[in-house]
């Protein structure tokens, strides 16, 4: 056993580390680069790991650093046991294990099961004949009579999900880049390599994994269409509006209930670990039913996100409302990860349009709710999204459904460490991609000497979590609306905390319900209660308040 694997052991003491965990999201590319080249590496991650720990989280989850041959930014993996030598070497992965345990962080990371890249040998192999060992490795299938593709199924990038391949005179299957062909989990062979992966990098001391497309692991054997989805049920949670893939109810290509056997299987493999995953749900219209279904039990996986606040509508107190009832009917007995921003979606700072004192409000609601937490590098820092020029663009999505969908690069521009530094301190060479000049006065340098600034607020609001188990792992009940508040409580053991939020930069009053509350939470801003046990609440201003039982 090495020292990461030690160490790993060692932290793997509570098995329920992930419950109610703070997950700071990094992605690699855009983090800091440690060499100069313009790209962010493992290196770069060590060398900021300290300030990732002074922010109070629990784990990083770094996106993918495999080998790639980056037509999707290493969400096309050529070889899922190395690293891609932009990112740096194995040694360099240890090194980042090594640290984040020696700063009492664990390491998940982005395993893309799903689809590989066709670099990788095992499709090089597949797609050599219909007779080799791992001809049925991807997801092959005949033509129809007149030559189209087997089925309606559409990629997520535009098109259709079949590729045409001459070397097999058949179609194979890609929910994504035709680059990046489905495996086929009906096969024993492709689990158990999988699942060799996984044991791979547990094995190095990693913690667990953010699990990519959770739900598009397994396709309908028996090849049927797609129904149409009505117009009034589409929405673009999953894929901009101006895609078609939002016309489908994705029934067949994906969401196959025999997915939980292999999720089963993962889980069996993770236990001895102490390890725990996090799941990428992609569904626009049962997300969170989904969710539910994979982690529900102790023989699933611990966590899964939706994409209900990852949508661009500005939540109202309402929606919230309706997202939590939808959790307690359709997912009471699973445990959701929460996030406002990550590598896909524009920067909520920008897609929800919100001001400062909103989005203190939302960082110190994420961290209240019931479930694990990511947060996305930069978020702390109140980021926006950054405008890229089209000629600038590198994402193969922005440049498909460009100018009607400028992809996801406007997220994913680099970390600005410094004020006054051309790159932001991120890169001494020419970053990948440009760094956003208005972004420089909200550098980490920036705001760490300013007392007030939004960094400050999140530190803030992490420990505040972290210090009250009623808000990291207890119950929560109903949650209610008043006008633009929204409110309820969370209880573990004989503590109860009273929760409540202006979604709203309007005044409003507030009666509390009854009860010896004492308000907590005053570096959060918290509002007070009156004698008469009234809260006049202003803008974004929220309310924590305490009480004993017995």
């Amino acid at each position: 056993m090495n020292t990461a694997t030690a160490m790993n052991t060692d932290m793997a003491v509570n098995k329920d580390w992930w419950r109610g965990a703070v997950i700071y999201q990094i992605y690699p590319r855009s983090f800091q680069d440690s060499n100069g080249d313009g790209i962010g590496d493992l290196l770069g991650i060590v060398q900021r790991l300290p300030y990732i720990a002074s922010l109070g989280v629990d784990a990083i989850w770094i996106s993918p650093f495999f080998t790639s041959p980056m037509r999707d930014f290493g969400y096309d993996v050529s070889d899922y046991c190395d690293v891609d030598p932009m990112f740096g070497s194995l040694a360099d992965f240890d090194a980042v294990i090594d640290t984040a345990h020696r700063l009492g962080i664990r390491v998940m990371i982005d395993l893309v099961l799903s689809h590989t890249s066709d670099q990788h040998p095992w499709f090089v192999e597949s797609r050599a004949s219909r007779d080799n060992p791992k001809s049925d490795w991807y997801v092959w299938a005949d033509p129809k009579p007149d030559g189209t593709p087997p089925t309606n199924w559409l990629s997520i990038f535009g098109g259709s999900g079949w590729q045409w391949d001459a070397r097999r005179e058949q179609y194979y299957l890609h929910n994504f880049l035709v680059s990046q062909p489905d495996l086929n989990f009906h096969s024993e062979n492709v689990q158990e390599a999988l699942l060799d992966v996984a044991r791979f990098w547990l094995n190095r001391g990693c913690d667990g994994f953010r699990l990519d497309t959770i739900n598009f692991y397994m396709h309908d054997a028996e090849l049927r269409d797609n129904p149409a989805l009505p117009k009034e049920r589409r929405n673009a949670n999953i894929a901009p509006s101006v895609n078609p893939y939002n016309h489908q109810e994705h029934i067949y290509d994906k969401n196959h209930p025999d997915n939980v056997k292999f999720l089963a299987r993962l889980r069996a493999v993770m236990e001895p670990y102490g390890a725990a995953a996090v799941g990428e749900v992609g569904d626009a219209q049962r997300g969170l039913e989904i969710m539910g279904q994979y982690t529900r039990g102790d023989d699933l996986m611990q966590m899964c996100y939706a994409f209900e606040f990852l949508a661009n509508d500005k939540p109202t107190a309402a929606r919230f409302v309706e997202v939590m009832a939808e959790i307690e009917a359709v997912a009471a007995d699973g445990w959701a990860c929460w996030a406002f921003s990550n590598h896909d979606v524009v920067r909520h700072a920008s897609r929800w349009d919100l001001p400062p004192a909103a989005q203190r409000m939302y960082a110190t609601l994420i961290m209240a709710l019931r479930g694990s937490v990511c947060i996305y590098q930069g978020e702390e820092l109140g980021l926006h999204e950054a405008d890229v020029a089209f000629d600038d663009l590198q994402d193969p999505y922005g440049i498909e459904f460009w100018p009607e969908f400028k992809g996801r690069d406007g997220c994913r521009t680099p970390m600005v460490w410094e004020r006054d530094n051309l790159n932001g301190g991120f890169s001494r060479g020419r970053p990948w991609l440009p760094v956003s000049s208005e972004h420089l006065a909200l550098s980490v340098g920036a705001q760490e000497d300013e007392p007030g600034a939004l960094l400050h607020h999140y530190r803030r609001a992490i420990a505040f979590r972290h210090s009250h188990p009623a808000l990291a792992i207890g119950a929560q009940d109903e949650m209610r609306a008043q006008g633009d508040v929204v409110y309820f409580t969370r209880t573990a053991g004989d503590q109860t905390i009273f929760c409540a939020f202006n979604i709203s930069e309007t005044p409003s009053d507030f009666d509390v319900p009854p009860g010896d509350w004492t308000v907590i939470g005053a570096e959060l801003g918290s509002a007070q209660i009156s004698a008469d046990g009234k809260l006049h609440f202003g803008p974004w201003q929220v309310c924590f308040a305490l009480k004993w039982q017995g």
